[in-house]
């Protein structure tokens, strides 16, 4: 189909919006003779209107935010007040986790249509200013009250590059044939938007500062020149990243947050995060003063070390409980925005069911029976990305567990590690799984490359343990299985019963049976798919006090 060059769309199309002229012509800058119309810059003061003031540039922007970092600061006192509460709180268990306590802007302009919702106005005889602006600012109502600032513009130059400029010169009203062209921009916008016109005829920025650079970026924005906010992000992209800075390229305004020209800058703050924070127990408090954006950039890390995703509910909680005191709040925000960042599916069912408890979240978002609400709050905060279903970096492995109260207090542990993980273990390490309940007591499974009983050589070794803590001692009944080729199935290879007291543990040395180098073969038959799957039957036989352990 033909392309209908009637259609403004098309016009704007076929001079290359975007992408720039890639055309120098620096030389017609404030030229009167490659020039056709006068551009008038009313400079407008900035006030404020009644109730919360707002940014207008980047510099407004900028300094909103460092306000925010100092009020930020300020809610260390309370969170210091609310340690207490957010320990204490049902919802924390650091018994099997590791603890955590060790505005739019508008460009004015003379025409009556209003191209991207800038607000426009048209110019008296008398030389006033009729503004119909909506916005927080106030316009004066004298336009020879205003600082004025003139300049020879070439319309096809700023059409050919911004949409905002090709609407204003081709809208068909009677001002957009006028050679006198006037727009108003904020005081604090006059030296971006200045650079900004230089841009639009070199296709280069003499900027070189960030925030300067954002201050262009914002006005860009503003005016629709996309090939100068792709330049302004590409220049940011090649500076050195800092946490502040990272942090204000997510503060941008959504109306440049969206934008195609600037994604790559925001991915690379989002991942700039995600890596410097990566180990969150070794900058717990600067973690916990992130703004918004930046906890979700951290959390959202596949890769981000943590103990287990327990811990990582535990965090949330306490970054929301510190940020939004406010109930209602706190679950507004941890409902939208939160949540999606917690893998359920990784979770433990014993803290699965204390989330569907906890107060913090609303009610609504998960059943309230405890048999089948941790599951249906799993499955439906799994759903919401596809990231909820990526296993992260634990340093304890996460498990599957069946608990049973009748006829006897038993559960049955599932724990899968990945070909990778075993041979890491060699020659003589050890991975520990997330920690597990069974009357009222934890435990954890660990696997070993061990020597055997003789040392005669390295293999694979699976061991029960239980937590240091109570007087009571178990005695349990225990199975180790292991998911074989051979089979398709579990098969039991050690049965036994033993008399746990905190700290104590058992297990089998080698497991299979087979030296380290059979176990790992290619063609071995323990590996389903580069999965080792295995097995753990526990009951309780019989309580015993400390005294008669």
């Amino acid at each position: 189909m033909k392309n209908d060059l009637s259609d403004p769309l098309t016009k704007m199309d076929s001079l290359g919006y975007g992408s720039g002229t890639g055309s120098d012509f620096s030389f017609a800058y404030n030229n009167a003779t490659f020039s056709d119309r006068i551009l008038t810059i009313q400079i407008v003061p900035y006030f404020k209107s009644e109730g919360e003031g707002c940014s207008s540039t980047a510099g407004d922007w900028d300094r909103k935010r460092k306000r925010r970092r100092e009020e930020t600061n300020k809610q260390n006192d309370v969170l210091t007040q609310c340690e207490d509460d957010v320990l204490n709180c049902t919802m924390l268990d650091t018994e099997d986790v590791l603890a955590y306590e060790n505005q739019d802007e508008e460009a004015v302009a003379m025409a009556e249509e209003s191209p991207s919702g800038v607000e426009m106005t048209t110019d008296h005889p008398g030389g006033g200013v009729a503004s119909k602006s909506t916005d927080s600012f106030t316009y004066l109502n004298s336009a020879a009250a205003l600082p004025v600032r003139t300049i020879h513009i070439s319309s096809p130059i700023l059409a050919a590059q911004s949409p905002f400029f090709y609407k204003l010169f081709s809208n068909g009203m009677k001002e957009s044939e006028q050679q006198h062209v006037t727009v108003q921009i904020h005081a604090s916008e006059e030296a971006a938007f200045m650079d900004l016109l230089k841009f639009m005829y070199s296709n280069t920025l003499s900027t070189i500062t960030p925030t300067a650079l954002l201050d262009v970026l914002m006005a860009a924005d503003k005016f629709e020149v996309a090939s100068c906010m792709r330049h302004c992000s590409r220049l940011l992209l090649n500076l050195p990243m800092t946490c502040e800075s990272a942090l204000l390229y997510l503060d941008l305004p959504s109306s440049v947050s969206i934008a195609d020209a600037v994604r790559p800058l925001i991915d690379a703050a989002k991942q700039f995060l995600a890596a410097h924070f990566k180990d969150i127990t070794k900058f717990q408090e600067e973690v916990l003063n992130l703004p918004l954006a930046g906890i979700e950039a951290v959390l959202s890390n596949d890769d981000l070390q943590v103990a287990s995703e327990d811990a990582v509910c535990d965090f949330v909680l306490k970054w929301a409980r510190t940020h939004y005191p406010n109930l209602e709040e706190r679950r507004e925000i941890l409902g939208s925005r939160l949540c999606r960042l917690i893998r359920f599916p990784y979770m433990t069912c014993r803290k699965l069911r204390k989330v569907l408890t906890c107060n913090d979240f609303d009610p609504e978002l998960a059943s309230k029976d405890h048999r089948t609400g941790s599951v249906q709050l799993a499955a439906e905060e799994g759903n919401a990305s596809r990231s909820s279903f990526v296993e992260r970096a634990y340093k304890y492995r996460p498990i599957k567990v069946v608990e049973f109260e009748l006829p006897r207090q038993q559960c049955i542990v599932y724990l899968d590690l990945k070909r990778e993980e075993c041979n890491n273990l060699f020659p003589a390490g050890r991975v520990y799984s997330q920690a597990f309940h069974l009357g009222g007591q934890g435990f954890f499974l660990s696997a070993h490359c061990n020597m055997d009983q003789q040392n005669a050589f390295h293999c694979f070794g699976l061991f029960l343990g239980m937590q240091e803590k109570g007087s009571v001692s178990f005695t349990v009944d225990y199975e180790f299985a292991v998911w074989t080729k051979l089979t398709e199935g579990y098969v039991s290879k050690y049965k036994g019963n033993y008399t746990f007291t905190g700290g104590k543990a058992v297990g089998y040395r080698n497991l299979a049976g087979i030296p380290w180098t059979s176990f790992m073969a290619e063609d071995s038959v323990y590996f389903i798919n580069g999965i080792l799957h295995l097995r753990a039957v526990l009951t309780i036989l019989r309580f015993l006090t400390s005294g008669n352990a």
